[in-house]
């Protein structure tokens, strides 16, 4: 069999779509998709979304990609590649993600910094049981920080590190979570860019890998729904003009030292939580997750070495600095997710907000915040419309559609709960 190369983009449900095609595209190139797959949901239902033109002949859209961007794949005798979507005018196409996370980079550079990313991924190991229904992993063993075959008896993950380094992914770290049979693996920082595409083309692999040996990995916020939820802890820091970490303030990290980027864009992130959740939090099943006192996202504050605050600041300075945003999970398209977190960084640079005070309580019992995040996906949509600021740097186009489907999505989710609305995502996310 000759190479071929699997061409593919990230939709608004966070689905990688694509298509395989000859030996011969395997260079710069580009194929044509139908525009209208922005409007179909998980359930397939096509809707008339703002952007999808259903209703204007279900017209074509362009993915272009260069050959620069082609990389080894982890089938055999196949190229993959991630490209940007482009309007039929060849403008890029306002409800590509890929698209908004450059855009959000080149907000960036015009301050003189660079955004650097590193993203913690966390999924759950199902399996079918003798009726064929989808059950946790079978591993009587695990615990949080676990390892070896205790934690995973069928050694799923040594193939999905072996085939990561084999590809050229920078696996930081691989371990078992909190709860059986959860996982986490965390990617190494990189340009923003450069990382999400990491994470998207990590994350179908180890999909695709975990399903040959029979376990579907599944990185939705809350399919086990006695157990822990699943998040995408986006890290962030700036490279400045001289290869520094514009975050760093000496030798020392966390609240005592943050500089005045660092404040501002810890107070970005405070004044836009309510409209992020409509980014990073995209699922009726995410509200499962973000509850008080999960270690999730919910409340606005901020702290240091804190996991039961929104927003952490590393307690490492110098060139590790980082600030932490801990509400995403990856039913989010972690394009979007990544602008939206950057974005409202960038907005209390600019706008210079007040930073609140740090968070003094333990999260559990007490705690400092009045404010949490929309008790579900309607009033979180409600909150991301009403936020047009945040909207408008992310992208208006990319917004009005993630309101429209999400909308549309808590109305055909309202009656499912247990298993019946694990599997409206469970095979997709």
């Amino acid at each position: 069999m000759k190479d071929r190369l699997r061409a593919m983009f990230l939709d608004h449900l966070s689905i990688l779509r694509g298509k395989y095609l000859p030996e011969r595209m395997i260079a710069d190139g580009s194929t044509r998709f139908c525009r209208s797959t922005f409007g179909v949901h998980y359930d397939k239902d096509l809707l008339d979304a703002p952007g999808a033109m259903m209703m204007q002949g279900l017209p074509d859209m362009e993915l272009v990609w260069k050959a620069e961007g082609i990389r080894d794949g982890w089938e055999a005798h196949t190229k993959v590649v991630l490209g940007d979507l482009m309007d039929e005018d060849g403008s890029p196409l306002p409800l590509d993600g890929r698209g908004a996370l450059r855009k959000a980079v080149a907000d960036w550079s015009e301050i003189g910094l660079e955004p650097m990313i590193g993203i913690e991924l966390e999924c759950y190991a199902m399996q079918g049981n003798e009726n064929g229904r989808l059950v946790p992993y079978d591993a009587p063993g695990g615990v949080v920080y676990g390892t070896g075959p205790f934690t995973d008896p069928l050694r799923f993950t040594d193939d999905i590190w072996e085939r990561a380094d084999a590809l050229g992914f920078k696996l930081e770290m691989m371990t078992g979570e909190y709860d059986s049979p959860q996982f986490e693996f965390t990617l190494t920082f990189d340009a923003a860019v450069k990382a999400v595409d990491d994470i998207v083309l990590f994350r179908q692999m180890a999909r695709e890998v975990a399903l040959e040996h029979g376990i579907v990995l599944t990185f939705m916020p809350k399919p086990v729904a006695e157990a822990g939820g699943s998040g995408m802890h986006i890290n962030f820091s700036f490279r400045d003009a001289d290869g520094r970490n514009a975050l760093g303030n000496g030798a020392h990290g966390g609240p005592e030292h943050m500089n005045d980027l660092a404040r501002s864009c810890v107070a970005g992130l405070m004044h836009h939580h309510k409209a992020l959740a409509g980014f990073t939090a995209p699922t009726a099943n995410s509200y499962q997750r973000l509850q008080p006192g999960m270690l999730a996202g919910y409340w606005r504050n901020w702290g240091g070495d804190h996991r039961n605050v929104t927003t952490r600041v590393s307690a490492e300075g110098g060139a590790k600095q980082r600030i932490e945003h801990r509400m995403a999970d990856a039913s989010a398209n972690p394009y979007v997710a990544v602008a939206a977190v950057l974005q409202a960084a960038r907005l209390g640079v600019t706008a210079g907000y007040p930073l609140p005070p740090v968070e003094t309580g333990d999260g559990f019992d007490r705690t400092d915040a009045k404010d949490g995040v929309g008790i579900d996906l309607k009033q979180v949509m409600r909150d991301l419309a009403a936020d047009t600021l945040l909207a408008e740097a992310v992208g208006k186009e990319l917004a009005e559609h993630q309101v429209f489907m999400r909308l549309k999505e808590e109305k055909k989710t309202r009656d499912l709960e247990g298993d019946g609305l694990r599997d409206f995502y469970v095979y997709y996310v």
